[in-house]
């Protein structure tokens, strides 16, 4: 009798054990399925950061090319009134246009010459519509794109010579080195354009830095947490 009920407590006992393996190695499978979840998503974040952190540098090394060259390299950097003192056309420059592939065919536009007077120094000088028209032509307000329709022409180079005649001042930039004598109405890129190209790159880099910085924290404060619970009471 004592025999039988010593064989049945160690069964009782032994299923006991059993149900408590069991219980655990559930436990085991679940925390490493959470942890292995945990792991996928932490990789997920940090390749988003990355890809973030690589992309606005990327924006960045184009706009350093393009803009702010541009923007860098420009020597019409001081802003004033100037006066508009004539507008007239004076002669027809010689233009070539495309007619399909390895064709091309002349025309002409009508060169469009305003003298403007700068308030700030009393200089005077030929105004251009920006850099573009600078480098295309010095002498020349605006250069259009060349056609073949050589009255259409025209009327958009007398349409803008009117609309400059209406306006009696008009904000310009001009050269405070005087290196240049020419004038500019407008800025292909002026620090406002620079500002806001910028701010979008430089909102994706902090972005990614942020979101790389905070996956990492939280790796260290798990396995500073971790640490803390396997330390001896």
């Amino acid at each position: 009798m004592f025999f039988v009920t010593g064989r049945n407590v160690a069964g009782a006992a032994n299923e006991k054990r059993s149900i408590y393996q069991r219980f655990r190695g559930y436990e085991l499978m679940e925390k490493r399925r959470t942890e292995t979840a945990l792991k996928a998503g932490e990789d997920r974040a940090i390749l988003l950061g990355l890809s973030m952190v690589i992309c606005s540098i990327m924006m960045y090394f184009m706009l350093c090319i393009t803009m702010l060259r541009s923007y860098t390299d420009s020597v019409w950097t001081e802003e004033s009134v100037c006066t508009i003192l004539n507008s007239s056309l004076t002669m027809e420059v010689n233009c070539s246009y495309s007619c399909g592939p390895e064709c091309w065919r002349s025309s002409r536009y009508p060169c469009l010459q305003v003298y403007v007077s700068i308030n700030a120094t009393g200089r005077i000088g030929l105004l251009s519509y920006n850099e573009e028209s600078q480098d295309a032509s010095s002498e020349c307000f605006y250069v259009p794109k060349c056609q073949k329709d050589h009255a259409a022409l025209q009327a958009m180079v007398v349409n803008i010579s009117e609309k400059l005649r209406a306006q009696q001042q008009v904000r310009c930039y001009y050269d405070p080195a005087e290196q240049q004598g020419s004038v500019l109405l407008s800025r292909l890129y002026d620090s406002s354009a620079i500002f806001h190209s910028l701010f979008w790159p430089s909102c994706m880099l902090a972005g990614g830095s942020l979101i790389i910085f905070m996956v990492k924290l939280t790796q260290y404060l798990s396995m500073l947490c971790e640490h803390i619970s396997k330390m001896p009471k």
